[in-house]
């Protein structure tokens, strides 16, 4: 007997399970499973793999770091023609790691994943940021760290790094530099290597956003599974996908969702709205098919 072939959602599940396993590649590279259910993973990786020995076999084998670097932005950037896709950011496929990669144009972030793993095999240590705004990637060189752009690879200096953060800061915040704090000493905490459960975390939040502006609600409905999935304790992911039920008219599945928020959030400033709307959806009952 046969057995069943996973789910897409089930094999994006099955990758995030456990940190300690967790493929960031394949990961990322499956969040298109959700658009394109029969996309050969493998061969995604196959192609990145054939790319880093295009790149290994043009660098001595004493190579240093930033003989390494500058051989790899020259091959992602300049022979390969990596970039923004700065005439349609609204397209998903700039964060569908096979498209990006076909097309060599996609956001900061999946750019980035294809960099690092890229950089990995060509023996760079590099993180991924998480900054405000736009993904960034940090190179552990020997002579200290570098963050670069994933767009185009440039190096940024600490006063890019800190104008690009300076409109993402709170009132609270602006207040204290006014006073003399120092924007410097804040950066630090802003260029922090992020996890993969957190980068794959930040693809997912930009396709939601996509969708949701959009009113695309079935593609908004097959990532919130994934958020839920990737983060099960952010309650708010539920609330969001019990929201996005309801409106599709799958109440049984949007009342459970609701009330696990509220159950489990611990008195959230939005309790009243969403009790309201857990009350209506159960008063209502299931949707009358006339």
């Amino acid at each position: 007997m046969e057995c069943p072939s996973p789910s897409p959602l089930d094999y994006f599940a099955a990758l995030v399970r456990d940190d300690d396993s967790l493929s960031l590649t394949e990961a990322a590279g499956a969040i298109a499973l959700a658009e394109y259910p029969g996309l050969d993973l493998a061969a995604l990786q196959t192609e990145l793999d054939e790319l880093a020995a295009r790149l290994r076999r043009r660098l001595p084998a004493d190579a240093g770091a930033l003989q390494r670097v500058r051989a790899l932005h020259q091959f992602f950037y300049r022979d390969l023609g990596f970039g923004g896709n700065v005439n349609d950011l609204r397209d998903a496929d700039n964060s569908h790691l096979h498209a990006v990669l076909q097309r060599r144009r996609g956001l900061p972030i999946a750019l980035a994943v294809l960099y690092l793993d890229l950089a990995g095999q060509v023996g760079l240590q590099a993180d991924g940021v998480s900054f405000p705004g736009h993904f960034l990637i940090k190179l552990h060189l020997p002579l200290g760290e570098a963050v670069i752009d994933p767009v185009d690879g440039r190096s940024l200096t600490r006063a890019e790094l800190e104008e690009r953060l300076e409109p993402f800061l709170g009132r609270e915040t602006r207040f204290e530099l006014e006073s003399g704090m120092g924007l410097g000493e804040l950066l630090g905490d802003y260029l922090q290597p992020a996890s993969g459960r957190e980068i794959l975390a930040r693809m997912l939040r930009n396709l939601a956003r996509l969708h949701r502006e959009d009113g695309d609600l079935l593609r908004l409905l097959q990532i919130q599974q994934r958020q839920v999935v990737l983060e099960p304790e952010d309650w708010s992911l539920r609330r969001d996908r019990g929201q996005t039920l309801a409106a599709l008219g799958q109440t049984e599945a949007a009342i459970a969702d609701l009330a696990l928020y509220l159950q489990r959030a611990g008195g959230p400033a939005d309790g009243p709205r969403v009790a309201a709307q857990l009350a209506a959806l159960r008063e209502a009952g299931p949707p009358r098919w006339h």
